[in-house]
């Protein structure tokens, strides 16, 4: 992955990308304008959002192919297509099957937009569509995505540190957890307007976490992947994106970000407690009750899925950045 801090993972020598193709991409990126060994764009640097997601004045990002087909991956795994990571979603607001958020989700509206910032903190602020991309210093991660189903990708996310955003707010005492809410919009939103088409879910989607591991450097909040702004399938125009979490933990299309004293009611977890835990977190040695969670069948660009199943690693290979959370936790307690 590309970023500040170089996060290690589970992988062999023979995983790395070749170094030729390493250097290729950083030569790409630096004609783009990106900034330094962290890729950072800045909104106080001359190459801030109005360049990085350029068009006219708001953030339609133009780049070339080659930048991320040279890319093959810093983290040593080949990233899935762009094609397949903006038309195999889970979005229930715009439909339960895995095709219909791309179909029904293109004349969703995300400009202007508000993400307000609230609860247990002395600085609550509002921010507007284009502080999404210009407040806050923007950086890649690739990341590998997990879902519950026991399918998988690799994404090259733009975004910033959610531990950013929470600074600025100046959390209290109090603030031990932080809940997000999905936008609540039924007329743009078909799935919140049809219970059977959004899978009989109660809507707003909401999610939460703790609030160490909403501070933790590996979250991020995403406002764009493969080096454009988020189309509306994949959460625009923000998203969260957790990457030891299983990715129904990853809420979309946020509005609200609240800083709480308790653990927050989150959606799956009150539709089906007993197969979607509030923690989550992809551990192959606990099994989801309809199938394993020892495997899982990762998404390339040949075909669906890649020819064979790959094992499916503890906290989705992040542990080394995160297994401290959870120290002396019972994982299959709280799963």
């Amino acid at each position: 992955m590309l970023f500040k801090n170089f996060f290690k993972s589970a992988l062999s020598e023979s995983d790395v990308t070749d170094e030729n193709i390493y250097r290729q991409r950083r030569e790409l990126l630096t004609k783009m304008g990106y900034l330094g060994a962290g890729a950072l764009v800045s909104g106080l640097s001359p190459y801030g959002h109005a360049n990085w997601f350029s068009g006219d004045k708001k953030p339609n990002f133009v780049t070339s192919d080659l930048t991320y087909k040279a890319a093959e991956n810093i983290s040593g795994q080949l990233l899935t297509s762009e094609e397949k990571v903006t038309t195999h979603n889970n979005f229930y607001e715009f439909g339960s099957q895995k095709h219909q958020p791309f179909e029904l989700s293109q004349q969703f509206k995300v400009n202007p937009w508000q993400l307000k910032v609230s609860g247990e903190c002395d600085k609550p602020f509002t921010l507007d569509y284009d502080d999404l991309f210009k407040r806050f210093e923007l950086e890649e991660r690739i990341y590998r995505l997990r879902c519950v189903e026991a399918w998988s990708m690799v994404i090259p996310w733009q975004g910033f540190s959610l531990a950013n955003l929470l600074k600025q707010a100046s959390p209290n005492s109090k603030a031990k957890y932080v809940v997000f809410e999905t936008l609540h919009d039924p007329e743009q939103m078909p799935g919140q307007a049809n219970r059977r088409l959004g899978g009989g879910i109660q809507y707003p989607y909401t999610e939460g976490l703790r609030i160490d591991e909403a501070m933790n450097s590996l979250t991020l909040l995403s406002v764009g992947l493969y080096g454009k702004t988020l189309p509306p399938q994949n959460g625009a125009p923000i998203r969260l994106v957790v990457p030891w979490k299983y990715g129904f933990k990853s809420i979309k299309s946020i509005v609200s970000i609240k800083l709480v004293s308790s653990p927050p009611q989150t959606t799956w977890n009150q539709l089906a407690p007993q197969e979607y835990g509030f923690y989550a977190n992809v551990n192959p040695m606990h099994d989801h009750p309809r199938w394993s969670q020892a495997t899982e069948r990762r998404i390339t660009g040949n075909g669906l899925f890649a020819a064979s199943r790959i094992n499916t690693l503890p906290f989705n290979g992040y542990g080394e950045q995160v297994a401290h959370l959870y120290k002396g936790m019972d994982l299959h307690k709280y799963y």
